[in-house]
């Protein structure tokens, strides 16, 4: 199977996600494949209507970058699969995953009778 295309959307993808993830977080400091939340604020406001905004934002922040840290770490496996030639194959059933299946999720790490 010819991987270009696919190491490209996945590449993309990697992209904005990386950009996605600067919007709502930091990369954390301790750890730098790790991100951390933040919040929009300084939470220093001395208003509390102000301060729980903040809370609140953080919060939508934390659940937001979960997500997509989450899927961060499947285009980055996907191609590290790709790398080691086994991209497009059923970890599973070793079977080729079909090619509707990646083109609609080029992360995908199963075939459809395998999907978990």
């Amino acid at each position: 199977m010819d991987t270009t295309h696919f190491r490209d959307l996945l590449t993309q993808e990697k992209t904005t996600l990386e950009a996605q993830l600067a919007t709502v977080g930091r990369k954390n400091p301790s750890n730098p494949a790790d991100w951390e939340a933040v919040p929009s604020e300084t939470g220093q406001e001395a208003d509390p209507n102000d301060r729980a905004t903040v809370l609140d934002t953080y919060g939508e922040n934390t659940a937001i970058l979960t997500d997509l840290e989450i899927r961060l770490g499947e285009v980055n496996a996907a191609l590290v699969r790709i790398e080691a030639g086994t991209y497009g194959v059923c970890p599973i059933g070793g079977e080729e995953i079909e090619i509707e299946r990646l083109t609609a999720d080029p992360a995908a790490n199963t075939c459809k009778a395998h999907l978990v």
